[in-house]
């Protein structure tokens, strides 16, 4: 395949400190490139380098070759190609899209401004271009704001907005992190399918190395900025040469199945839980009943919109109109926590913490580490100061931070550890129920296993009951002895770990095991 474009020497400095490079690449026309590494390896850096937006205070040097001709980085001409070479498609769509405007205004806005359309022509295209990325009915969707739509449907508009530009070049940056294995792997198929009918040359950004190894055609291994392998798909995976290449395949697998522990008593129970939310077509939660008992973990799986993050907020009573009861269990004493005013649910609540997806939103900016864990220190009139601090550092040291830590802002962490502080918070109050939702799914391989390996060793510490709601059944596997399978709000299949991922009994968790990537590669 002839190389569309290539990068010759590229290197990233912040001051007199080296972060990236040098790096050569190349990407060829009809071609797919996966670019691999974990949080900090220098893979975003490597494409906002390629795309003339690197952040303020970063300085890139080295080459472009396009078409036979050699451009310096970052400078008049490399600019130029933005908006007629590159496409580029964001992690987070949410983010990316205009909140206050219609995907239409922005689809015909960016027609008109790229290839001055007329208004008429700009709506048609868009209407095609949604159609393309198979947004169900395209020309109402027009009409719709982002957050109308699901994860799955606004990455379809990120893409819509990408090929707008008729790029020879699409940069897919994390397009799947936050997304469940099927629609990720939809997302993928469509990206797949675009390269080969329009003859992209992509560059696929990723943690995910068995995810990206079923899709590109090479692979690009970086690691602390520096690369530490290349070559074409099959062989990487056949014969990896670097022992960073061999941990990135491992995630691929199964965790350990964990065993089920003596049985404990029963902590928490639902009964015939129903939610609807507003305007819904159909129950969120349709019936829905569990138990979760001391020292067990319990993880609820299914994909986005299955009713597993419904269920986990239920269950901690974050919901207003749920039908049916849920009951916390002291011994002998049966706690319905509808019967509970607000001051009793308060105190209950200190036996619960919570750990969310997103570290970096769930912690205040403008708070320090130490502020953050004792929070709820303070909301619950737990110790003086000294005793709170002291706190601090015994629960950074227990998850594996230094105590000096603490002084710092959640901006000078790395994701692994801004979630190592949300867990720590999660237990400031010595919780018997640890809560996680969807809290390893924006981590890298090595970020998502340490964090994983620290919530199984707590629990055992602690004799913890933890609820651990994902869409990742490796995960699940490395964390609980019990799943509950959920799909359209209804439980479809319980049991111990082993049982339900050995030898799954329904349609759904046979899809749901199904849709985890394999190592095969697409022509």
């Amino acid at each position: 395949m002839s190389v569309l474009l290539a990068l010759q020497g590229l290197q990233v400095d912040a001051g007199t400190r080296r972060l990236l490079g040098p790096l050569d690449l190349e990407l060829h026309a009809g071609d797919c490139l996966g670019l691999v590494g974990e949080s900090g390896s220098g893979k975003s850096l490597t494409a906002l380098a390629l795309l003339g937006l690197l952040p303020t205070g970063l300085r890139a040097q080295g080459g472009l070759m396009h078409n036979g001709v050699k451009l310096a980085i970052g400078g008049r001409e490399h600019a130029a190609l933005r908006g007629r070479l590159f496409g580029w498609v964001p992690q987070d769509p949410l983010a990316a899209l205009h909140p206050l405007r219609t995907v239409g205004s922005q689809l015909v806005e960016t027609l008109r401004v790229a290839h001055r359309n007329s208004a008429a022509e700009a709506q048609r295209e868009a209407v095609a271009l949604l159609e393309q990325v198979q947004l169900p009915d395209p020309a109402q969707a027009l009409h719709k704001h982002p957050h109308q739509f699901s994860g799955g449907q606004r990455q379809r508009v990120a893409i819509a907005l990408a090929l707008a530009l008729r790029p020879r070049v699409l940069i897919a940056d994390e397009p799947t992190s936050a997304l469940d294995a099927r629609i990720a792997r939809d997302i993928l198929d469509l990206l797949d399918r675009l390269r080969r009918e329009q003859g992209l040359a992509t560059l696929l950004v990723s943690h995910d190395l068995p995810l990206v190894g079923a899709y590109a055609q090479r692979l690009l291994v970086l690691q602390r900025g520096d690369v530490v392998e290349r070559g074409d798909t099959h062989t990487v995976f056949a014969r990896p040469q670097h022992a960073y290449t061999r941990e990135l395949l491992a995630a691929d697998a199964l965790a350990p199945l964990a065993p089920p522990p003596a049985a404990g008593a029963v902590l928490l129970r639902g009964e015939q839980l129903r939610v609807r939310y507003p305007r819904a077509a159909r129950d969120a939660l349709a019936g829905v009943s569990i138990e979760l008992r001391r020292g067990e973990g319990l993880a609820l799986v299914g994909e986005s919109g299955s009713g597993k993050s419904t269920l986990g907020r239920a269950l901690l009573k974050l919901l207003r109109g749920v039908h049916g009861r849920v009951c916390w269990i002291e011994g002998d004493q049966v706690i319905d926590l509808a019967s509970l005013d607000r001051r009793a649910l308060r105190r209950l609540r200190a036996r619960t913490g919570v750990v969310f997806q997103d570290p970096y939103a769930s912690l205040d900016p403008r708070m320090r580490v130490r502020e953050i864990i004792t929070e709820p220190l303070r909301i619950h009139g737990l110790g003086d100061a000294a005793s709170q601090h002291a706190k601090a550092a015994e629960l950074l040291h227990a998850v594996g931070l230094d105590a000096s830590m603490a002084e710092r802002w959640p901006h000078q962490f790395s994701g692994g550890q801004r979630q190592r502080i949300a867990i720590a918070r999660a237990l400031a109050t010595d919780p018997q129920l640890l809560v996680c939702d969807e809290a390893v799914s924006a981590l890298d391989a090595h970020h998502r296993a340490a964090i994983l390996a620290l919530l199984v060793r707590l629990k055992a510490e602690r004799g913890l009951a933890l609820l651990f709601v994902t869409h990742d059944l490796a995960a699940a596997a490395a964390v609980a002895e019990r799943i509950a399978v959920l799909e359209h709000g209804r439980i479809v299949e319980t049991g111990p770990t082993a049982q339900v991922l050995r030898a799954p009994q329904h349609a759904h968790t046979r899809a749901l095991l199904a849709a985890r990537p394999h190592c095969a590669t697409t022509a």
